[in-house]
């Protein structure tokens, strides 16, 4: 049950990008010491941390990290991707649970339109998954982070994720909402088919405020504190 409700969060949080959004209009992003803690409502926690551009194999890279805890799940990503696109390049993931630890790899060949999924239990390989889609494939946890430069976000506004498979979202009004961080005024998404609904920060910095699923899970994941390099004090 707890790897299904992490899978399902994971997935809703595709919300923010679309591929035409990908091709151009992102600039180089350096948010290096960015650090976002979520309360997940009512079962669990989770925590962003940007770590800046670092030398990967005598590649530039952008390196996040992304811990969730769920019930008894611990899974904590590490996320090498372009510093410009933040399109994923390679992701790690180390996975604790009930019934033992998992190490699973996922290897992306953006120019292929590709990610090759390789996962262990131990030191024991336990299968390996290539999975091709229609476009340049996108991470679930970096979509948000590729809005910050995006010019003309008006409400009618759509757009396309693909991580691989492909969502229909749409920006459909402005609201004031409150977090455990505060109240702000947020950039509010709906998907379709109609399964969770988004909030982004409208100012900067856009960050992601509020995630609601619809359905028998009925959760929500929400903001509660933001740091910046020399705002320690996690004042959004």
């Amino acid at each position: 049950m707890t790897n299904k409700i992490l899978i399902f969060l994971l997935i809703v949080v595709i919300f923010f990008a679309g591929n035409d959004l990908l091709k151009g209009e992102v600039g180089i992003l350096d948010h290096k010491g960015e650090n976002i803690y979520y309360r997940i409502s009512p079962f669990g926690r989770a925590e962003y941390n940007d770590l800046g551009v670092v030398d990967y194999k005598g590649i530039k890279l952008n390196l996040v990290t992304f811990k969730t805890k769920v019930l008894l799940l611990e899974d904590t990503e590490t996320i090498y991707s372009d510093p410009q696109t933040l399109l994923p390049y390679r992701i790690e993931r180390n996975i604790s649970q009930l019934f033992g630890k998992e190490y699973i790899t996922e290897e992306f060949d953006q120019k292929n339109f590709q990610v090759v999924i390789t996962k262990y239990k131990g030191k024991k390989l336990v299968n390996t998954q290539v999975i091709k889609a229609a476009g340049p494939i996108q991470n679930v946890i970096l979509l948000p982070f590729s809005l910050r430069n995006s010019p003309g976000l008006e409400i009618g506004w759509k757009f396309t994720a693909r991580v691989p498979a492909e969502f229909k979202l749409e920006l459909v009004s402005i609201d004031e909402i409150k977090v455990p961080a505060g109240k702000f005024q947020a950039y509010h998404f709906k998907s379709n088919p109609d399964k969770f609904e988004i909030w982004i920060k409208k100012d900067e910095p856009r960050v992601p405020l509020k995630i609601k699923g619809k359905g028998g899970l009925n959760y929500a994941v929400l903001m509660k504190k933001y740091n910046l390099p020399g705002n320690l004090a996690g004042k959004p």
